[in-house]
């Protein structure tokens, strides 16, 4: 195989084929790193790369392989992780100037369960300072591979492009506000944010510890459920990562879904959103009824005093996160985090107190509603493909947080887990994504559904021009 034919396998796919001995992992990591060192330069998808721990990695999987002592579900494969997750003996810098010269002694547990499952790591993606909204002023801003001038989703920037652009046949990402939606929807990749403690949170630097979720951003969703099965357990380093057994991720007939139930809601997933981005969802819903499921009406709780409430919520637990460095080393900071933190320092006791009863009001309403539904449809963002401009933009405007966050940070607040997946494409060529939200711990349902709909659809093999 060429290193393009190479680059464009989905991740089971050269899963099987390593371990069918078809290629082998060296011959894999060595397409993949070539592909990086023509493509990246341009795209600034990696923070790190690492080329000889790699290749280091690829020829002991080989070697096992040959020996017949396969490590687990990813090995020999090449994935790359989101640049807040510790790597032993590899700086680890979250974004930030701070911490550019930060080397761990350990792994985070997703890194160590990776390494466990045989996975071979390409490098460190690049993303925002901390994982809130702006890069650092000195970072190298990642490129959208389907056109330099549009947006690539933040925070998880690199993770989104590098998946896209096939630097990675997977990745991580995080997602606190939004950051691994926005990437997803923005580069056409497929994008799965577990329930909240899921997936262990140690060693993976903090942006608000009661909303971030670490998950998988892949091609397919059947690879976001290759990649979660092994992220995903208890951990005794994480008192917070649940202790619900892990299940089989690709158990259940996608063949049809005429077992489920999809809640809609026409007026929540379809006003003040883009007349493309409403025809994509339109369509989804369609093929998902096709596929046999059953559309039920229904009615989502309000949103809006949650998405106000999002941005002190963060700001307060950042400010906690911060604490050892900021405000006593605020230079080295950029102005949107910072910013973020005078806020959080600024919130008096009562303030959270009233976010956080608020919180468990919409958790609750949003509970009963699955509890008539099995999944909900909706749009992961309102906007079809917008530039980087556009956004830039959009940020001065009153009220953006609320429309631009309106489908991703409520189901951080409830702790959700959500599929968000190419599902069309704007008269441009730039793709267009849905979402689809589960009750807590069924991530199962999601993948199915998902796996389901790219098997009647194609939206997903759509590549970028480069």
């Amino acid at each position: 195989m060429t290193d393009e034919e190479i680059a464009w396998l989905d991740l089971g796919t050269v899963a099987r084929l390593i371990r069918e001995r078809v290629l082998s992992s060296e011959q894999v990591t060595q397409a993949q790193l070539r592909r990086i060192e023509r493509l990246d330069p341009t795209l600034h998808a990696y923070a790190c790369v690492t080329s000889e721990l790699a290749l280091t990695q690829a020829r002991a999987a080989d070697q096992r392989q040959a020996q017949g002592q396969a490590l687990g579900p990813l090995h020999g494969v090449p994935i790359a992780v989101k640049d807040l997750c510790w790597t032993a003996g590899i700086p680890t810098a979250a974004g930030m100037q701070i911490y550019k010269d930060f080397v761990p002694d350990q792994d985070a547990t997703v890194v160590q369960r990776l390494r466990e499952a045989g996975a071979v790591l390409l490098g460190k993606l690049q993303m925002t300072e901390s994982a809130f909204s702006g890069h650092h002023p000195l970072t190298v801003v990642p490129v959208n591979p389907w056109e330099a001038s549009a947006w690539t989703g933040v925070s998880s920037s690199g993770s989104g492009v590098a998946t896209a652009a096939g630097l990675c046949f997977g990745s991580l990402g995080t997602d606190t506000g939004g950051s691994i939606r926005f990437p997803s929807a923005a580069c056409g990749v497929t994008g799965l944010k577990p329930t909240w403690g899921r997936v262990s949170r140690y060693g993976v630097f903090e942006l608000a510890a009661s909303l971030d979720h670490i998950g998988p951003m892949c091609r397919t969703a059947e690879d976001c459920g290759l990649m979660l099965g092994v992220l995903a357990g208890a951990d005794p380093k994480d008192p917070t990562a649940l202790q619900a057994p892990v299940p089989d991720y690709s158990a259940g007939n996608k063949d049809h879904l005429s077992d489920l139930r999809i809640g809609w809601d026409a007026a929540y997933a379809l006003n003040d959103v883009e007349p493309e981005v409403a025809a994509a969802v339109k369509q989804t819903l369609a093929v998902l009824e096709k596929l046999g499921a059953q559309i039920v009406p229904i009615t989502m709780p309000d949103v809006g005093e949650l998405i106000e409430n999002w941005v002190p919520h963060c700001a307060i637990e950042a400010a906690v996160a911060h604490t050892s460095t900021f405000p006593s080393q605020r230079a080295e900071y950029g102005p949107m985090l910072a910013g973020l933190l005078d806020m959080g320092n600024k919130q008096s006791a009562t303030d959270y107190q009233r976010i956080l009863l608020h919180r468990a009001a919409h958790t609750g309403q949003l509970n009963a509603v699955l509890m008539q539904v099995d999944l909900i449809l909706m749009p992961a963002m309102p906007f079809a493909a917008p530039s980087t401009e556009r956004i830039a933009n959009m940020r001065k405007e009153p009220g953006h947080r609320r429309r631009l966050s309106r489908y991703t940070a409520p189901t951080d607040l409830s702790g959700h887990p959500t599929l968000t997946f190419p599902a069309g494409e704007t008269a441009a060529g730039l793709p267009l994504a849905a979402q689809l939200v589960s009750g807590h711990l069924n991530e199962g349902l999601l993948i199915r559904a998902g796996s389901a709909f790219q098997a009647a659809t194609n939206w997903h093999l759509r590549r970028p021009p480069i």
